[in-house]
């Protein structure tokens, strides 16, 4: 048709936008397809925890963690804090985020690994360099009737909520500890000033662990397991974000980077974890069929 009306400057214009259009849908449909796994749909907990590096790597999680509430306020997704531990000098030791919204898992588990990040550390009176680590995990939330976890199997602990919040919630013992004793998996909450409310919450993130433990066993996916703590070491980083000396996020999975480092840390990451699910399902439909999507 492009060839056919090549003289038609009217029906040029027409075609071009008919073209977009198509490409706009083929483009949605191609994203659609990313997100056929049954967890996909579902609910995410997100943790964040810090590596080696002390002061420098807790600021750094707390840094990703204003970049993935961005993220969230962007794709309007609803989310809620159930653990934040704030760090003794800066920073925080830990973060757990429940997230609600469209393929809020099917999104969030391209973030699943280490964060690498290059700068001038504020905390460096030489100011000199420094490189820090932070582990990011991804989990779909399981309902109650999904995973069945006796209540003899776990030890809960209560103790005195730490950090900010005032001698209310550091009198009462609050916040809780929940141990499931067969795997030696623990989660904790003490962001609500309720016990109940810390426990339940708690319970929310030991029952996705607890399920995403024995599905991989059920799946005989034990080695693939051992694979991806290895993928997820420190030193193995999916993603760097180097403020100096110069400025750049790349993500060594894909190959895609950027120089806006502002607009990443503002939580614009759609094209960092498109780029890295279609780089993924490309795979899979090469090791399967042969051929590149």
């Amino acid at each position: 048709m492009v060839s056919l009306f090549s003289g038609d400057d009217n029906a040029q214009i027409e075609l071009n936008i008919q073209i977009e259009k198509i490409r706009s849908e083929l483009d949605g449909l191609q994203k659609q397809s990313l997100f056929l796994a049954p967890e996909d749909s579902k609910k995410a907990i997100l943790t964040i925890h810090p590596g080696a590096g002390g002061v420098e790597s807790c600021d750094w999680a707390e840094i990703l963690f204003r970049m993935y509430t961005h993220y969230f306020q962007r794709k309007e997704f609803k989310y809620s804090i159930l653990d934040f531990q704030p760090a003794e000098e800066a920073g925080i030791k830990d973060a757990v985020i429940e997230v609600a919204g469209e393929n809020a898992y099917g999104l969030l588990k391209a973030e699943i690994g280490i964060h690498r990040l290059v700068r001038i550390s504020p905390f460096d009176a030489n100011k000199r360099r420094h490189t820090s680590f932070v582990a990011v995990f991804v989990y779909p939330e399981i309902e109650d009737v999904e995973v069945d976890i006796d209540s003899n199997d776990l030890k809960i602990d209560t103790f005195r909520a730490g950090g900010a919040g005032g001698q209310a919630v550091n009198k009462i013992s609050s916040a809780v500890r929940i141990t499931h004793i067969p795997t030696g998996i623990i989660a904790t909450c003490q962001n609500e000033r309720s016990q109940l409310q810390n426990k339940q919450n708690a319970m929310k993130i030991l029952r996705a662990r607890v399920y995403d433990y024995y599905q991989k066993e059920q799946n005989e996916k034990l080695q693939k397991l051992e694979d991806s703590k290895t993928e997820i070491a420190w030193g193995h980083q999916i993603r760097s974000y180097v403020f100096f000396p110069y400025q750049m996020v790349k993500d060594h999975r894909t190959d895609f980077e950027t120089g806006d480092i502002q607009k990443v840390m503002d939580g614009d990451l759609d094209d960092f974890i498109y780029a890295f699910l279609l780089s993924k399902q490309n795979k899979q439909a090469t090791d399967i069929h042969g051929c590149n999507l």
